[in-house]
């Protein structure tokens, strides 16, 4: 008949912004959760990286361990003196988390808390909500059939870097409060929050300032989030459709293999950010390496690819939980959306 009433398309702001949202809250979070678990891991790998560098006089080296962390670069560090005061035994995480409450309190876990949280806000905004447009859109050129890997790959690797640019200034706001936390009190920023400390990033060293270090981050989204994304939905679909598995199982194993793929592909990158962010100058003033490019190369001939993954049980340890927690909300969401009738 003529008036015979269509089936409803998904029009309208809210269908295009869903995937942002959810992802963004989804990544908060997660993030919410694992904050006081980073910061105590940040200050016992601060207190191994002093009693290292300290013996080799090397300057800010607690920003170092901290923007090691973080798998960040901050830009030429600066050369200043810095005292550090090493207390030995003080570096298991239970006596961490012992000194922690009893000097700080509570609030000492969620130290940088609203510079994650934006990040997340940003970077995890841009990057699940651009995966899944993109996506999306290449489901619909593909006759509605399942990607291939491949496609979805470079849908992971495309979101990592639009979500690596969005969220460098909230990457960099992240990591110069969680170091200033490890400071000499006469050295601390004192930045109140994110918002402060993008303020003054902006007042005392100008704009474009917020994208030190942007390139090589952008690199390694590109490859965490090709591991990522990628791995996540490839796995729903062999968990769900080859093996049988229910919800809850499918999405706990998929967010497993998406947290290992994601590790495996980035660690790489990160190694080699490490190697420069650490080299020393020799007798003659000559650093070992030129770049991240002459690095890599010099790894391979020395060590072989394996080299790359030099402690990878541990760098999987930091970042695979982040990464199953935020499948793991995001499921939730979008359970809780559905049931809503969003």
């Amino acid at each position: 008949m003529g008036d015979e009433k269509k089936p409803k398309s998904a029009t309208g702001v809210w269908p295009t912004v869903k995937p942002f949202v959810n992802g963004g809250a989804s990544g908060m979070l997660a993030t919410s959760v694992i904050q006081p678990i980073d910061m105590v891991k940040l200050i016992m790998i601060t207190i191994v990286e002093s009693e290292f560098l300290f013996s080799m006089a090397c300057p800010c080296l607690k920003e170092v361990a901290a923007a090691r962390f973080l798998g960040f670069i901050v830009g030429p560090l600066e050369r200043r003196p810095v005292t550090v005061r090493i207390q030995l035994g003080q570096g298991s995480a239970a006596q961490v988390t012992k000194n922690m409450l009893k000097e700080e309190g509570l609030g000492a876990f969620y130290k940088g808390l609203s510079a994650g949280l934006l990040r997340q806000a940003t970077y995890t905004t841009a990057r699940l909500g651009s995966f899944k447009i993109l996506t999306a859109k290449a489901v619909e050129a593909n006759d509605g059939k399942p990607l291939p890997l491949y496609q979805k790959a470079l849908c992971g690797l495309t979101a990592g870097a639009i979500g690596a640019c969005v969220g460098n200034p909230a990457d960099l706001a992240l990591i110069r409060m969680q170091a200033d936390a490890t400071l000499p009190a006469a050295q601390r920023r004192h930045y109140k929050n994110a918002f402060h400390a993008l303020y003054r990033i902006v007042a005392d060293e100008g704009v474009l300032a917020l994208w030190k270090g942007a390139g090589p981050t952008v690199v390694r989204a590109m490859a965490l989030n090709m591991g990522m994304l990628a791995s996540y939905d490839q796995s729903v679909e062999f968990f769900r459709d080859s093996l049988g598995f229910g919800e809850a199982a499918t999405v706990l194993g998929a967010s497993t293999v998406s947290g290992f793929f994601a590790s495996a592909c980035s660690l790489p990158f990160d190694y080699v950010k490490t190697q420069i962010q650490k080299m020393q100058p020799d007798a003659e003033g000559k650093f070992p390496y030129t770049g991240s490019f002459d690095c890599t190369l010099k790894t391979l001939n020395s060590g072989g690819p394996l080299k790359f993954y030099t402690g990878f049980p541990v760098y999987c340890v930091r970042i695979a939980p982040h990464v199953m927690l935020t499948w793991i909300f995001l499921n939730q969401i979008q359970k809780l959306e559905k049931n809503s009738g969003l």
